[in-house]
């Protein structure tokens, strides 16, 4: 009798979890139909435009909330999504103008001197042709210069290098001319390949490198010079040229004869010159623009070289005399 009236209470049990199941089972559709009827009735407002999507158990928009928790950060303070990193902007260098004399009609004096620079004429601004002129620079036909440089042949020796600037049709033509080889010039499509050719020559004449074949042909020749660069800038058909911007200069251009002269007699009194941190100019330090500077470069370069053999005939020495002895101890 114990067995049976178990096994009705299995039955019974039985019966009571599958009428729990089944409740369970009726009320998970309702929950899935009701949610698929508000996931419809959401679509067709959003395709239509008549209510926000919101989220369930609550009215305000999905949309809105997820915004607000993009822009919380860390501290619960809101990010700017149009804020931009400021751009940060190096100051370009101020453009000196140093001051020159110009005759009764205010044309300039010629020559213009400019510390080892010396310029003999401006040329004439070809505005015709786009490749005589860039955004910065302005190639002038018939410009001519000419500064103090070491010698090819010696570069120990001082040497006149002419500069000049030709009409080579389509482009222009660069030519630097040594004054004691004028047969041979330096002819490049461009002033910097000139002075890397110059460079390069100087080294070769010397045997080692003393100075960087990186041509700066602008500074050699001189039209980059701001007090240059504002008189080419100055010139007729300037306005022509379609690519160059215009610079903004600052200083003084003009200058009467008899305060120049004063000037300069105050400049050779006072020997050297320097700059207002009573360093000397930019141009005077650079041994591929300056005389002096280039031979401060040789001096150092044969001091260190000589300071190099000398620890070699010295390393030499020793490894005689190391094997001298070994010679004696094995014999």
């Amino acid at each position: 009798m114990s067995y049976l009236n178990a096994l009705e209470d299995m039955n019974r049990q039985t019966d009571l979890y599958k009428k729990k199941i089944s409740k369970l089972k009726r009320f998970a559709k309702d929950i899935i139909y009701k949610r698929s009827a508000n996931l419809k009735r959401t679509r067709q407002n959003t395709t239509w435009g008549s209510a926000p999507l919101t989220t369930p158990g609550t009215g305000a928009p999905a949309a809105k909330k997820q915004a607000a928790k993009k822009k919380l950060t860390d501290g619960n303070e809101p990010v700017k999504s149009n804020s931009k990193p400021k751009k940060t902007s190096t100051p370009k260098a101020k453009k000196i103008v140093q001051p020159i004399t110009l005759d009764m009609t205010g044309r300039p004096v010629f020559p213009i001197v400019l510390g080892g620079l010396t310029i003999h004429s401006l040329g004439e601004v070809v505005s015709d042709r786009p490749d005589y002129h860039t955004e910065e620079l302005i190639f002038p036909v018939g410009f001519c210069s000419s500064r103090m440089y070491g010698s090819l042949k010696d570069p120990e020796k001082k040497c006149v290098y002419t500069c000049k600037i030709l009409d080579g049709g389509y482009s222009p033509s660069f030519e630097i001319v040594a004054d004691n080889e004028l047969e041979y010039p330096l002819v490049g499509e461009s002033a910097s390949d000139c002075h890397t050719l110059l460079l390069h020559k100087i080294n070769l004449s010397l045997g080692f490198e003393v100075v960087s074949t990186r041509g700066r042909g602008p500074e050699f020749f001189g039209f980059s010079h701001p007090t240059i660069l504002n008189l080419i800038q100055s010139s007729p058909g300037t306005r022509k040229c379609t690519n160059y911007k215009w610079s903004r200069f600052e200083g003084h251009s003009v200058l009467n004869y008899e305060l120049s002269m004063t000037l300069s007699i105050g400049a050779l009194s006072q020997g050297s010159r320097v700059s207002k941190t009573g360093e000397p100019p930019t141009e005077e330090r650079d041994a591929a623009l300056s005389y002096e500077a280039l031979q401060r470069s040789i001096i150092f370069a044969k001091s260190h070289l000589l300071t190099a053999k000398k620890e070699e005939s010295q390393e030499q020495l020793m490894s005689n005399a190391n094997t001298t002895l070994r010679d004696l101890l094995m014999s």
